[in-house]
C-alpha cells in the first residue's frame, strides 16, 4: 500500500505532466501535419533567436561560474584562513538568494542612480541605460548566480583528497603552489567539469535574471519568450510553447548527461586515508583573507547594500543620508493587501511543500535504501526529473495536465493555489529526499532487521527507528525547501492568478511597473526571512549535524 501511494504521488505530481508535455510538443499542428508544431517552431525566427541567445548566454555564464567557483573553492578549501565559515556562507549565498532579487540588487548597484557608485562618481551618466540590460549583463549575473554549483562540486572533490598524498609530495620537496597545480587540480578536474555542466543546465532554465535584464535589454531567451507568449495569448498557445519547452529540455538534458559521463569516465581512483584539511597560509594569511573579503564583498555584499539603500530612500535616485532615510517604503508595502497576501501565500505554500515532501521522503528513502524495494529503486532516479528540467518546462507541463477539469471530480486546478502546490511538490521533493536517502544508505541494515524480528511493522520501524535517526537530514532538507519555495519565481510566474500572488511574482511585477523602491523593500523583507531561516537551521544543526549545512560541511 505504501509503495503504491508513493508511486502514485511521483507519477501524478511530476512524471505524468512531463510526459504530457512531450506528447503535446510532438503532436500535429492546426492543419494536421505530423509533428507540425515542431516544424513551425523550427521555422520561427523568434524561436531560433531566443535559442541562440540562450545557448550563448548560458555558455558564457559557465566560464564566469567556473573561474569564480574554482578559485573560491581552492582558496577557502585549501587554506586555513580566519572567517572561513562566514566567507563560505557568502560564497554559496547566491543559492539562497532568488535570482530576481540578485538581479534587482545588481540593477540598483550599477544604475545611474546607484546609491553606492553615484556618490563616488562611478555610476553611469544620468539618463543612460543600465549596462546590465544586455547579453553581457545576463552572462555576468548568471555566472555569479550559478557559481556555487561549481564551488560546492570542487569543494567536494577537495574533501576526498587523502592527506597521505599531499604529505608525500611535501616530503618530495613540492611547495604549496606545485602541489595545488600538479596534484590537487588534476584530481578535482572531474568535479570542476561536473559543476560546470550543472551550472550550464541551471543557466538554460534561469528565468529571473533574463526576465529582469533581458526583457528591457531586448535580449530574448527561451524562458522569457515562453513567459511572454503564454502571458500574452494564454492557454491557446500551449502547443507552441510546448515546443519551446522541448528546446529548453534538450541542452539542459545534454549537459546533465555529459556531467554523468564526466564523473564516470574521468574520475581518479585515490587511496583511502585521512582527509586532507588545509595548508597554512603563513605570513600571507591576513592579506589573503582581506583579498577574499574584498572579492566576496564586491560580488555579494555591495549589491545587497545597494538594494537596501534603495529601499530606504523616498524615491529612486535620491542619495541615502540621515535626512532622506525613511521606512516609508516598508510601511507602504506592509499596508498593501496584495503584497501582504503574497507573503502569506508564499509562507503557506512553502511550509506545505516542505511538510508534505518530508512526509513522502522518509518512507521513500527507507524503502529504497533500507528495504531496497525494486519498484521504488527504479522510480528513484525518475523522481529527480521535475527538479532537473527547467522550471518553465515543469510549469507548462503542470498547466497541460491540470488546466482541464480533473477526472471524477470535474474541477480544474488552474487559477488556484493548488496548482502552485502541485508544482512545488514535484519540483522540490529531491531537496529533502536526497539527504534523507544518503543518511539511510549509511545506516546499518541490522538495525531495521532487529526491529522486524522484534515484531515491529514497517510503519512502526519507519516512525520509531528510521525517522529519529534521519531527523537532521529531514530538517535540513525541509528548511531548504522553505527557503527555496518562499521566493520562487520561475514556476509561479506562469501559474499564479489573482489571489494566489507570491513574493517572487510581486517583486518581478513591482520592478516591471517601475516601482523600484517598493520592489527593493519587498526584496529586503524577503531576504530577512531567508537569513532568519538560515540562522535558525545553523543554530539547530551546528552541534548535532554540521555536515548537513553546506557552509559548515
Amino acid at each position: 500500500m505504501l509503495v503504491a501511494l508513493i508511486l502514485l504521488y511521483v507519477l501524478v505530481t511530476g512524471l505524468w505532466p512531463l510526459a504530457r508535455l512531450l506528447a503535446e510538443a510532438f503532436g500535429p499542428d492546426d492543419s494536421g501535419r505530423v509533428m507540425g508544431l515542431i516544424r513551425d517552431g523550427l521555422e520561427s525566427r523568434a524561436a531560433r533567436r531566443a535559442l541562440g541567445n540562450t545557448l550563448l548566454a548560458s555558455g558564457g555564464s559557465v566560464l564566469v561560474s567556473l573561474v569564480l567557483g574554482t578559485f573560491l573553492a581552492l582558496a577557502l578549501g585549501l587554506l586555513r584562513l580566519p572567517g572561513r565559515v562566514a566567507m563560505t556562507f557568502l560564497a554559496i549565498s547566491p543559492l539562497l538568494i532568488p535570482s530576481q532579487i540578485m538581479a534587482l540588487a545588481w540593477i540598483e548597484l550599477t544604475g545611474a542612480s546607484s546609491p553606492i557608485l553615484a556618490p563616488l562618481g562611478l555610476a553611469p551618466a544620468p539618463g543612460s541605460t543600465n549596462p546590465l540590460y544586455s547579453g553581457g549583463g545576463i552572462v555576468w549575473l548568471m555566472g555569479i548566480e550559478h557559481m556555487p554549483l561549481v564551488f560546492l562540486a570542487v569543494r567536494a572533490g577537495l574533501a576526498g583528497i587523502p592527506a597521505d598524498l599531499v604529505e608525500a609530495a611535501r616530503v618530495g620537496g613540492a611547495g604549496t603552489l606545485r602541489i595545488t597545480t600538479r596534484i590537487i587540480l588534476p584530481l578535482c578536474l572531474p568535479q570542476m567539469l561536473a559543476g560546470a555542466m550543472l551550472a550550464f543546465s541551471a543557466a538554460v532554465g534561469n528565468f529571473g535574471i533574463p526576465a529582469l535584464l533581458g526583457i528591457p535589454g531586448r535580449f530574448p531567451m527561451l524562458t522569457t519568450l515562453i513567459y511572454q507568449r503564454l502571458n500574452g495569448f494564454g492557454p491557446t498557445v500551449l502547443g507552441q510553447v510546448a515546443v519551446l519547452a522541448l528546446a529548453l529540455i534538450l541542452p539542459a538534458g545534454a549537459a546533465l548527461l555529459l556531467r554523468a559521463t564526466v564523473i564516470a569516465r574521468l574520475g581518479f581512483p585515490v587511496a583511502r586515508g585521512r582527509r586532507f584539511t588545509a595548508f597554512s597560509a603563513g605570513r600571507a594569511e591576513r592579506a589573503l583573507a582581506l583579498g577574499l573579503w574584498l572579492l566576496l564583498g564586491v560580488l555579494m555584499i555591495l549589491p545587497i547594500a545597494a538594494l537596501l539603500a534603495t529601499a530606504l530612500v523616498p524615491a529612486l535616485g535620491m542619495r541615502l543620508t540621515l535626512s532622506t532615510l525613511t521606512l516609508g517604503n516598508f510601511a507602504e508595502v506592509a499596508a498593501d493587501p496584495v503584497i501582504r497576501r503574497a507573503f502569506v501565500n508564499s509562507l503557506l505554500l512553502s511550509l506545505a511543500a516542505a511538510l508534505i515532501s518530508a512526509l513522502v521522503a522518509v518512507p521513500f528513502a527507507w524503502l529504497v535504501a533500507v528495504r531496497r524495494n525494486p519498484v521504488l529503486r527504479r522510480l528513484n532516479a525518475l523522481a529527480d526529473a521535475p527538479f532537473v528540467v527547467p522550471g518553465t518546462v515543469l510549469a507548462l507541463a503542470v498547466i497541460l495536465v491540470f488546466l482541464p477539469p480533473l477526472p471524477l471530480i470535474g474541477v480544474s486546478l488552474y487559477g488556484t493555489a493548488a496548482i502552485l502546490l502541485v508544482a512545488y511538490l514535484a519540483r522540490f521533493l529531491p531537496l529533502v529526499l536526497r539527504p534523507v536517502e544518503a543518511l539511510a544508505q549509511s545506516l546499518e541494515p541490522a538495525l531495521d532487521e532487529a526491529g522486524r524480528i522484534a515484531g515491529a511493522s514497517s510503519p512502526r520501524r519507519v516512525l520509531r527507528l528510521f525517522a529519529p535517526l534521519a531527523a537532521p537530514a529531514i530538517m535540513a532538507g525541509a528548511v531548504l525547501i522553505v527557503m527555496t519555495a518562499f521566493n520562487e519565481l520561475t514556476l509561479s510566474s506562469l501559474l499564479w492568478s489573482a489571489g494566489t500572488e507570491t513574493v517572487g511574482v510581486m517583486i518581478f511585477a513591482l520592478q516591471q511597473q517601475g516601482s523600484s523602491t517598493a520592489a527593493a523593500a519587498v526584496s529586503a523583507l524577503s531576504l530577512l526571512v531567508i537569513l532568519t531561516l538560515a540562522a535558525l537551521v545553523d543554530r539547530a544543526a551546528r552541534h548535532r549535524a554540521p555536515e548537513t549545512l553546506p557552509w559548515r560541511g
